[in-house]
């Protein structure tokens, strides 16, 4: 409210405990943000360090998904030991993919937004460091695109764990239904993605990671037990606004 008093924010709702968002340091946030008091960039970096540990694999190249997969992507390297390369650019004009409202759109999207280095790829095996899965169509389509350019085997990484259930808190991700990892076992999405292997940040690591400050943080997508049930979230209205003409 704003009135002859200044500036009021009034609530309708009671005051559960305070979450905070994980997808911001894995996904949301530019790299050189400090939020919730962490940085993002020693975030990912760590995600990748810790899957480079978690699941290691015989590999030529370490590339990333551009752009939110390269801070990981780096941290496996590091990790691993294995030379990080630009194997995918992206093309900056092209908006986020997972939200588009088609399939198809989706697709094209992914054939205008990312383009493979042949050079980079041809007869290596390949580890690919991305920041999530949702649908599992992204992934295929990048699987996809990397064998066509000659890369001998892909191993995909992921630096977040399985996401199984939707976000009811402003966040538009698709229905639980449409969420590959609600449905699928992490093998059975390698199949459908057709990389040679697949791995998930588990969340014990994630937790680990975050160490005092995991209690914090809401895994609702990851767990499905959300801190404000979706039930519990619609507002009981308190008036009618009447139009007097």
């Amino acid at each position: 409210m704003v009135d002859k008093d200044g500036v009021q924010s009034l609530c309708l709702m009671p005051h559960p405990e305070p979450k905070q968002f994980i997808f911001e340091h894995i996904y949301f946030a530019l790299p050189n943000s400090v939020v919730f008091g962490r940085s993002v960039y020693e975030s990912r970096y760590h995600f990748g360090e810790v899957l480079a540990t978690q699941a290691p694999v015989e590999c030529d190249v370490v590339i990333a998904v551009p752009d939110s997969g390269v801070v990981a992507a780096l941290g496996y390297t590091a990790k691993a030991g294995v030379p990080f390369q630009q194997g995918l650019i992206r093309s900056h004009y092209v908006g986020r993919t997972f939200i588009e409202p088609s399939q198809k759109i989706r697709d094209f999207g992914v054939k205008l937004k990312l383009s493979p280095v042949t050079g980079v790829l041809e007869g290596k095996r390949v580890v690919v460091v991305d920041d999530s899965i949702v649908r599992g169509t992204t992934s295929s389509k990048i699987v996809r695109l990397l064998k066509e350019a000659g890369a001998k085997e892909v191993h995909m990484r992921i630096a977040s764990p399985p996401i199984i259930a939707s976000c009811y808190y402003g966040v538009d991700t698709p229905s639980s239904e449409e969420l590959i990892s609600n449905r699928m076992s992490v093998e059975e999405i390698r199949e459908f993605i057709g990389c040679d292997s697949l791995a998930f940040l588990l969340i014990d690591s994630l937790n680990k990671m975050l160490g005092d400050d995991s209690q914090n943080f809401c895994y609702a997508c990851f767990s499905g037990k959300y801190p404000v049930k979706p039930e519990e979230m619609k507002v009981k209205r308190v008036g009618e606004f009447v139009d007097d003409g």
